[in-house]
This record gives structure tokens, sequence and C-alpha cells, in this order.
């Protein structure tokens, strides 16, 4: 069985389908998108977050940057969207052009380098207008998140034409960066695919000096979807920064 990049990008939809009804997450970015006429998307992925936003009226400006040709060549399937294949430091192309950036699923955590941070923050920033928004999230190290991703908890997917196993293995965790493994195989055990992600866990102290340093104040900081503080037990911290 051949299981492709487009594949990969077909079950990640089905796996994690945007709902703003039903989950607190996406209705986080879904009411701050509405609520503005100009939207960058980094690390966009498939685009569901801006092809939702544009199904339930979103009449502005969406943009969808991501460096993953297959994920943009699934999100193309919404043509009313601008959608730029780069990395985050490419939104250095816009020039005051955003009421909102956002980067959510995590995406924030794979700028893994001191330089790749400081040169997308300042991207990021000058993408947006004076008082613009970012709106993010990043795993919260306290919480310790890795130590659950065990290759024991094989997760099932079925139906819709699916039928497989895929499982995560911590591979090394060296300062604040832990890099794991993915893989994906069917029912007997056939190993489809296998892919290597390395992450970076920045505490709060630390990524608010790389906001302050780019020229954002963080306006809201969040331990969950609903709006409760940051705590050592918190999965997340939920960052809203203005330019």
């Amino acid at each position: 069985m051949d299981f492709t990049a487009d594949d990969s990008v077909a079950l990640y939809d089905e796996m994690y389908r945007w709902d703003g009804a039903a989950n607190a997450t996406d209705r986080f970015y879904d009411q701050l998108v509405m609520a503005v006429d100009s939207v960058l998307d980094v690390g966009c992925g498939t685009g569901m977050m801006l092809h939702q936003a544009r199904a339930h009226g979103h009449t502005g400006r969406l943009v969808g940057l991501d460096p993953d040709a297959a994920s943009l060549r699934r999100a193309r399937r919404r043509t009313d969207i601008e959608w730029i294949e780069g990395g985050a430091s490419e939104a250095s192309r816009w020039h005051g052009e955003f009421d909102l950036v956002t980067m959510a699923s995590n995406a924030f955590q794979c700028l893994v380098t001191d330089e790749e941070l400081r040169a997308s923050l300042a991207a990021l920033h000058g993408a947006l207008r004076p008082g613009g928004r970012f709106a993010f999230e990043t795993r919260n190290p306290a919480a310790r998140a890795w130590e659950s991703w065990n290759p024991s908890v094989v997760h099932t997917i079925a139906g819709n034409g699916w039928d497989l196993r895929q499982w995560h293995e911590v591979r090394s965790v060296t300062g604040d960066l832990v890099t794991f493994s993915e893989t994906t195989a069917t029912p007997d055990g056939t190993v489809l695919s296998v892919d290597s992600t390395t992450l970076r866990f920045l505490d709060q102290a630390r990524l608010d000096a790389f906001l302050t340093e780019a020229g954002f104040t963080v306006e809201r900081r969040e331990g969950d979807w609903e709006g409760g503080p940051v705590t050592d037990s918190s999965r997340s911290l939920v960052t809203v920064a203005r330019a």
C-alpha cells in the first residue's frame, strides 16, 4: 500500500476536523478571525480554519502561509483564499497589511532556533497593522506533555475509508527541544510512514522575552481555552499579543 504525502494530509483532516461549534480550541480562533477584516494564518496546513471562516461568511482578506506543498494542495480546494508556500519568516513580504496573525495547532513550536524565532516574529510583527494582534498557543513545558507520548498508546483511525494505526515515540529531550517520531501503519503492523518532528517548549519568561524583543506586548495569556489562568498543570499557553 502506497501512502503518499497527499494521503498524510487527508488523514490529518480526518483526525483533526476543524469545528468551532464543538471545540473550544477552534472556537477561540474562529471568534478572533470573524471579528476582523484581514487575517494571515501562519502554518495554515490544509487551510481548515480559513475554509470555515469563508464558509461562515467572512468577506475580508484571508491568507494562508505554510511550507508544506501537500498541505497547500489540499488547502487550494478553495480558490477564494490566498495560499502562499513558505515558513513564518516569509511573512516579511507583507508590510502592515493584516489585523490578525494566527498560528494555531501549536505551530509556533516548530520554530526551534533562536534565529528562526527572531526572524519569524519580526516578520509577523511587520505584517500586522499597528495595534494588530498575534494569536497562538504552545504547550506548557511545566505540564511535560511529551511524557505521555508513549509508543504503547496506539491510535486507531477507522471509517470514511481509513483503517490505520498511528503512534508516537519520543526520541530525545535536549533542553527545551523534544524530538519525536510519528508512525503510521496498517492493522497488521505494516509501516507506511515514519515522520520525525522537533518541537520547542518555551516557558513563559523565555517566550515573552522573544515577543518583547520583536515589538509585541502580551495582551492575554491563558492556561486553557475557556480563559483560565496558567498553572503548572495547564497544558497550553494561549497567547494574544499586540503589535
